[in-house]
């Protein structure tokens, strides 16, 4: 049997058991894929309300603001989420590396051959 959240305009995200919902970041023009984050839904509240992207950090157990010690915030163009309610996408203008590393994109290294390879 579908669940209602596969076909409603209704948003209801669904999160996890520990209250969270994957959030991938790409890059508004580009399409580039610039990081992957989670959040809860007062993260997911204050994203939509504020047009910046906020996220539970399961590091430090809080709410966090991208960019707030760095200034490199994704501003939110647009958000998506996916057809049962359980991943958001966001498109983002963001405003320097997306990455703590200073990376444009946390994506920044490729798998070949069983190694790391830098793009």
């Amino acid at each position: 049997m579908s669940d209602p959240r596969d076909s409603t305009l209704e948003l209801n995200p669904r999160y996890d058991a520990s209250g969270l919902i994957t959030a991938v970041a790409t890059d508004a023009v580009t399409g580039d894929l610039l990081m992957l984050a989670h959040m809860n839904a007062d993260a997911l509240a204050k994203t939509l309300e504020t047009g910046e992207a906020w996220f539970w950090s399961r590091s430090k157990n809080r709410l966090w603001k991208k960019g707030e010690s760095s200034g490199n915030v994704l501003r939110v163009v647009e958000a998506r989420i996916d057809c049962d309610q359980d991943a958001l996408w966001l498109k983002v203008d963001a405003a320097g590396p997306a990455c703590h590393t200073g990376e444009r994109s946390c994506f920044f290294r490729r798998i070949e051959g069983g190694a790391l390879v830098r793009d």
